[in-house]
């Protein structure tokens, strides 16, 4: 995989000059095995200056469930490009640069121009960010990434809104909002970035890119608490739309150095020793889960954030895992799946965590009604 820094544009390779240094000065001719791991650690860091952002998932996360990680309504980028389940949506995104540039309202010849010329001027970046991409002249890249570019802000912009975007049907729009944040269809951010300053920044002098990519993030959010997007979120560091997510989901603590793997507790096995399970109502971050030692005559709980698990819960989940395993980013998604898996392992722990949660709930709405 070819490296770039977290939302870098430019590539370094770092240490190399050092290990040449040992290589001349500490390294006998003859020591071969001393050679090879000098080697190994050049080739190491060449990976950590190449990395490409975007790429086919491999086949061990992929064939748990394809479906995950493949469009089903509109292909962005080069690696799902001209799928044939995709074509009638790829002869409507044709029509949003029109759409755009109507929006925008300065002459379409001269902006255009300006999208051509900037995207042209990054189209050897823009490679370097695709793994393994089918080959694609200049001239084909370069107007795929200005079509798809302005279908994704013409897209978010009407969301923006409306809060719907295609023939009243909000289904459909949350489908293509969750194409938008695989993995395998994405372009890089900055380009995004780019077409945005020189179409839809001219009418949002008040909001950034990642403000209107907000609404987009909060379609495909799976928990019920709102999505907290800080509209100057480091955007220069960030590789993509599903990057952002990921950003969005990180929590705003550092996370322990060194930790203990713990020993993995179900919900029936926890219901067994006395723990309460009951929803993550303040929540420091979505997917907070937090235990609460016993006080006085109470029992000791377990506090988990409440989220809708359906497919694209499913889908979400697995894209960004994917994208920690293989990016130079933290793991803090993987680590809630991880914690999420122990409790449901299976479907009488299921049945459990949901009975917690009903009783939680019937227990709410009996306050509610004192109150009231």
């Amino acid at each position: 995989m070819t490296n770039i820094e977290e939302g870098s544009s430019s590539h370094e390779v770092s240490n190399d000059q050092e290990i040449s240094e040992v290589e001349t000065k500490g390294v006998l001719p003859g020591d071969k095995a001393l050679q090879n791991l000098l080697d190994c650690v050049v080739r190491s860091n060449d990976r950590k200056a190449k990395f490409s952002p975007i790429y086919m998932v491999p086949s061990k996360l992929r064939d748990v469930n394809p479906s995950s990680f493949t469009p089903r309504v509109v292909s962005i980028g080069p690696l799902h490009t001209k799928l044939e389940n995709l074509k009638l949506m790829e002869n409507k995104k044709a029509t949003y640069p029109s759409q755009l540039l109507d929006e925008v309202g300065s002459p379409p010849g001269e902006t255009l121009i300006n999208c051509v010329q900037k995207v042209t001027g990054s189209i050897e970046n823009i490679r370097s960010y695709y793994f393994e991409m089918k080959p694609f002249t200049d001239d084909e890249l370069i107007q795929m990434m200005i079509l798809d570019g302005c279908f994704i802000l013409q897209f978010i912009y009407n969301l923006s809104k409306t809060g719907n975007v295609v023939s009243n049907n909000p289904l459909r729009s949350r489908n293509i909002a969750l194409d938008l944040v695989l993995l395998e269809n994405q372009i890089p951010f900055f380009v995004l970035q780019d077409i945005y300053d020189l179409t839809l920044k001219k009418l949002q002098q008040k909001h950034t890119l990642t403000t209107l990519l907000s609404k987009l993030l909060e379609l495909v959010n799976p928990f019920e608490q709102p999505l907290n997007v800080d509209p100057n979120v480091g955007t220069k560091k960030t590789h993509h739309i599903l990057g952002l997510l990921h950003k969005v989901y990180k929590p705003n603590f550092d996370a322990p150095k060194k930790s203990i793997i713990p020993r993995a507790y179900s919900t029936v096995d926890l219901d067994e020793v006395g723990v309460k399970i009951s929803p993550n109502k303040n929540l420091i971050w979505p997917m907070a889960i937090e235990f609460e030692s016993s006080m006085f005559w109470g029992k000791p709980t377990l506090k988990i954030p409440v989220v809708r698990i359906d497919n694209f819960f499913e889908v979400v989940l697995r894209n960004l895992i994917a994208y920690e395993q293989y990016s130079f980013v933290h793991n803090y998604v993987r680590s809630y799946a991880m914690a999420l898996d122990m409790l449901i392992a299976t479907p009488e722990n299921i049945g459990k965590l949901e009975k917690s949660v009903d009783e939680y709930s019937s227990v709410q709405q009996e306050l509610l009604g004192q109150k009231y």
